[in-house]
């Protein structure tokens, strides 16, 4: 059976690893391939800080909710391995911060140590009357997905640098299941009004004395529109920006001067800071991830795609809980394939 993941990111990546792990040595063979036109470091994915943490409001999104655990648990199981370090894994803790009180979230006993601000503590963010401290796991992709590629090839996965431009376009060279992680492209593969681009711009600076993470969170303004400020393992990310439906990619001036503007004022000491990158991404914002099975025809062929896009601003948060999703849609289809082809009991 072939099997082509479109994508490379980290929803690509991740899908990829998980069906592999669990189907490769099945008694059906499996041919698996990622095809995409961006590979690391010129991924959405490469851009993100890579701090695990979900949107305040999960809008009551159980599916989603279960997602986030999932990936933090297994975060947190590879956190102090050996592979840790190659995955680009650690924790870091740090401070949420509001003008008035808010009602705590629902992933509070999920990340580690979360609690209420102290009147000493909001003292050195002056203008902030409200906040919390979690520490939670960074998982920065730029090493993480080197790590994800180099176990696909060890495991004997094909990598295509090609833009695939239809589903028709795989199915008609013979491919039997679609893996759709193309993100905020995914429109352009089948359409959907739902899906729109988030653009977010960042800046990446030398800054060692910063050693924890400080997210500014503005009601009105929305999510990522304020200041926040994430140290990684060799460099600070400073954002940020949520403009939806604005699909530029280039690095803009004006947000690079609002963004250091708000991050200076929220952390003085970053006016010493050298900067040495900049990026800007698109997002893919929806409502809600969409993950689900599909049966497409293309005249007299026919092929399964498990669709695995829209995971906004929190594509880490939830990689590995949709992957393993992903998976079991996968499974389901290899059990429907092994049935249609059993010899049925003659009566």
């Amino acid at each position: 059976m072939r099997v082509a993941v479109i994508g490379a990111g980290v929803i690509g990546l991740s899908t990829a690893i998980c069906i592999s792990d669990r189907y490769r040595l099945t008694d059906q063979p499996l041919e698996i391939e990622v095809y995409a036109d961006r590979f690391t470091p010129h991924t959405t994915s490469d851009g993100a800080a890579g701090l695990w943490q979900p949107y305040l409001n999960d809008k009551g999104n159980t599916q989603e909710a279960l997602w986030n655990k999932e990936t933090f648990d297994y975060l947190m199981e590879h956190v102090n391995s050996p592979e840790a370090q190659e995955m680009g894994l650690f924790l870091q803790s740090g401070y949420n911060l509001f003008t008035q009180p808010v009602p705590d979230p629902s992933w509070k006993d999920i990340v580690l140590g979360f609690r209420n601000l102290t009147h000493r503590e909001l003292e050195l963010f002056p203008g902030y009357s409200y906040g919390w401290f979690n520490t939670a796991p960074m998982l920065e992709c730029r090493t993480y997905l080197p790590w994800l590629t180099n176990r696909l090839k060890m495991w004997g996965v094909k990598f295509f640098h090609r833009k695939i431009n239809s589903f028709q376009e795989l199915m008609a060279e013979g491919v039997d299941v679609i893996i759709n992680c193309t993100g905020v492209r995914a429109g352009a593969l089948q359409p959907d009004p739902e899906l729109r681009p988030g653009r977010g711009q960042t800046i990446k600076v030398e800054a060692p004395w910063v050693k924890h993470f400080i997210i500014i969170h503005d009601i009105e303004s929305g999510i990522y529109n304020s200041p926040y400020i994430v140290p990684g393992s060799k460099l600070v990310t400073l954002g940020g920006t949520f403009q939806l439906g604005n699909w530029n990619e280039d690095n803009n001036s004006h947000d690079h001067q609002k963004i250091w503007h708000g991050c200076c004022q929220l952390l003085p000491s970053i006016q010493k800071a050298k900067i040495v990158d900049e990026w800007s991404g698109l997002r893919p914002a929806r409502s809600k991830v969409r993950l689900e099975r599909e049966v497409i025809h293309h005249g007299h062929l026919q092929a399964e795609v498990i669709h695995n896009y829209g995971h906004g601003g929190f594509g880490i948060t939830i990689h590995w809980g949709c992957a393993m999703e992903a998976a079991r849609l996968f499974g389901r289809i290899l059990e429907d394939r092994k049935l249609s082809r059993s010899p049925r009991a003659n009566l």
